[in-house]
């Protein structure tokens, strides 16, 4: 059976080092969102291809690693455009001393040089057709703000760095200055309506890989995958896929469409994942409903699953098996 695969706990996935770190990818908070915005896109449609719909819904989730590939390319390309910028400085009619002979501290940056070199790094950009080429407005304005900014100068000013300073600027300047760009989420949003919502999630992932990488990392080790691994019924997918499916029949009377939606995920949620606890279930749906439903949502909400939570367990309904969720 395929909820056989759902949701082990994440110490006891056996594997490799990159194995291990898909798990930080995807959020199951955000997996839920996107079901949510799925199933609100079906009911709102005449269509009853559920099927259809659960593709769909797996083609916008995987449409989140390919925004991850084009951010994480940005970031080295970025660096190559200080490189340019460094020999173009050369070039001048009347050089300076700084010109000619400029520290290469932030451009020799250790993490940049591996994902360069990085194999399936190469292979995800040519699979996804990233290229940066035609933004070089893009990497000028990048390129001023970096230079003007605190972080730059303070690493700028320290002596010769190491691995893990090379790490910190990288994931201070995605901070300071990725997040806040309204340019680079404006070139995102005009490839993808659907990526300025999934740009925050994304960029999150470019900085967990910077957080994964060590310093004998070699080339032929692959950058982590959206799912926990390569199969089309691995457990997130199939989370997806199985709420989904048990959302098609609710009768929509008098209650917000999305709040229908919610409460029906997480009924799936409590009789059919084994291995989330029951108080996970409760929590994560109210939260979820503070931020896309009514203001009352979340009393409705947390009111009608306290009722059928205790209708379940009276029934035997909730199975619930591993370390400490027998009893929950």
């Amino acid at each position: 059976m395929i909820y056989s695969l759902l949701l082990r706990p994440e110490n006891s996935t056996p594997g490799a080092l990159v194995i291990n770190f898909i798990s930080f990818m995807l959020s199951r908070r955000l997996i839920r969102v996107k079901v949510m915005q799925a199933l609100y896109a079906y009911f709102q449609t005449e269509d009853n291809d559920l099927p259809a719909a659960e593709k769909q819904l797996i083609r916008n989730i995987d449409r989140i690693y390919e925004l991850y590939i084009w951010q994480l390319a940005f970031l080295v390309d970025l660096f190559r455009y200080f490189r340019y910028r460094a020999d173009e400085a050369k070039q001048k009619f009347l050089p300076t001393e700084e010109d000619l002979h400029p520290s290469t501290k932030f451009i020799d940056n250790r993490l940049i040089a591996q994902l360069e070199e990085n194999i399936d790094f190469h292979r995800q950009c040519d699979r996804f057709k990233v290229n940066w080429a035609e933004e070089k407005e893009l990497f000028r304005v990048m390129y001023n703000d970096i230079r003007a900014g605190e972080e730059y100068r303070k690493y700028m000013s320290a002596e010769k760095g190491n691995y893990e300073e090379d790490r910190s600027i990288l994931i201070k300047l995605i901070r300071a200055q990725f997040f806040p760009s309204e340019l680079l989420q404006g070139f995102f949003e005009e490839r993808n309506i659907h990526w300025v919502d999934d740009f925050d999630t994304a960029m999150l992932m470019v900085m967990k890989t910077l957080k994964s990488l060590t310093i004998k990392q070699d080339a032929t080790v692959p950058l982590p995958n959206l799912y926990e691994d390569d199969d089309s019924e691995s457990e997130d997918k199939a989370f997806a896929e199985i709420i989904s499916a048990r959302a098609k029949n609710w009768e929509l009377e008098r209650i917000a469409m999305i709040d229908i939606i919610l409460m029906k995920m997480a009924i799936a949620e409590l009789l059919q994942f084994s291995s989330i606890p029951v108080k996970v279930t409760l929590n994560e749906y109210i939260e979820i409903s503070k931020q896309y439903s009514t203001p009352k949502s979340k009393v409705f909400i947390n009111g009608l699953l306290d009722k059928l939570i205790v209708e379940f367990k009276q029934e035997d309904k909730i199975k619930k098996s591993g370390r400490g969720l027998i009893e929950n």
